[in-house]
């Protein structure tokens, strides 16, 4: 996929490592917005002329009137202030706009290594499906708060799910290339079984971290805020209430609760017997790093949800819960990229 220099290299890896970090802000901030409640407040899609806040009163004013006019304040905000509606209008605002940011310098970058010959043929066409799905990240997004903009002011969590799946599908992606950029010596020699079960744990975290979408989109973290029992009981009353079944893994507050501390837990359960497996095994000593950092960062991320959860979703606590998601999935996909084949 490579074939570049060392200069082209570093110039390629410098500008993706950037990208890589404001895709990651964007997630979190995502999770804060949706958090704090803000993804309705900009109820209009201004690609091009939605670039400027209000910049006067009277412009304010009309922003937060054109607001009034949507069901969420009717039903949700009815006498809000203005300066409350201000507070929740920034962070859907710095959310889009870093949206756009994100899209001019992967541009712009774009641009200048390929004028500068630092692209190579082969990867060319990963980049340009990198930008086509940051784009329908956008669109997606729109989707989303679409969903949420009728008689019922409440953002779709398959829309919610999706457009959080998207987004760290991108990143990963992306991060997978630097990876490719940055590798400087070639992969050690890995069972079939071990390099099975990297990848097999990596799709395990990335599920896990979906399952939570759905557990934001339905703000499940309110409800159970009891650990290990809920409300009492291992399994949740009406963990199959709605009907046919398969709703209640989507739309039941209590069964998407469940399955996400379930995932969860399994989760962490396999990734200390992962790296247990890695650790005794004396010809994979330069994988031990990668291993232990895993299950570090597997721990931190129980502790947080737990603590997410017995604390009512704080918004530091629920921002820091995604963010160290981030991080976990970031570490696995190295974990898989080091114990892949060459």
């Amino acid at each position: 996929m490579m074939n570049l220099s060392q200069s082209s290299r570093t110039a390629v890896a410098g500008w993706l490592g950037i990208c890589c970090a404001l895709v990651f802000a964007m997630v979190v901030l995502g999770g804060v917005t949706r958090l704090t409640d803000s993804g309705l407040s900009m109820v209009r899609w201004e690609p091009i002329s939605g670039m400027l806040p209000p910049l006067n009163q009277a412009a304010w004013q009309a922003e937060f009137d054109h607001y009034r006019q949507y069901p969420e304040y009717q039903k949700i905000n009815a006498g809000m202030s203005l300066a409350a509606f201000k507070r929740i209008f920034y962070f859907e605002y710095t959310h889009r706009m870093l949206g756009r940011l994100i899209g001019l310098v992967f541009a712009i970058g774009f641009v200048w290594l390929w004028i500068r010959k630092h692209l190579s043929r082969p990867l060319v066409p990963h980049l340009i499906a990198m930008f086509a799905l940051g784009g329908l990240q956008g669109l997606l997004g729109w989707y989303m708060v679409k969903s949420g903009l009728v008689e019922i002011p409440h953002v779709s969590q398959y829309r919610l799910t999706a457009h959080l799946g998207l987004a760290i599908s991108v990143y990963l992606y992306m991060l997978w290339v630097l990876f490719k950029l940055l590798e400087s010596r070639s992969a050690p020699v890995v069972s079939r079984g071990l390099r099975r079960a990297s990848l097999g744990l990596g799709v395990l975290v990335f599920v896990t971290v979906l399952s939570g979408g759905f557990v934001a989109g339905l703000k499940a973290g309110h409800a159970f805020n009891t650990f290990p029992l809920m409300a009492g009981q291992w399994i949740p009353p009406g963990y199959l209430a709605l009907d046919p079944i398969w709703r209640n893994f989507f739309e039941n507050i209590a069964t998407v609760q469940f399955n996400h501390r379930l995932l969860a837990i399994s989760t962490f359960a396999l990734v200390l017997v992962f790296v247990i497996r890695v650790m005794k095994d004396k010809a994979l000593q330069s994988l031990r790093r990668p291993a232990l950092t895993l299950a570090g960062v597997a721990t931190i991320q129980v502790a947080l949800g737990i603590s997410t959860l017995l604390w009512f979703v704080p918004v530091a606590l629920g921002a820091m819960h995604q963010a160290v998601a981030l991080i976990l999935l970031s570490v696995m996909l190295y974990v898989v990229f080091r114990f892949r084949t060459t």
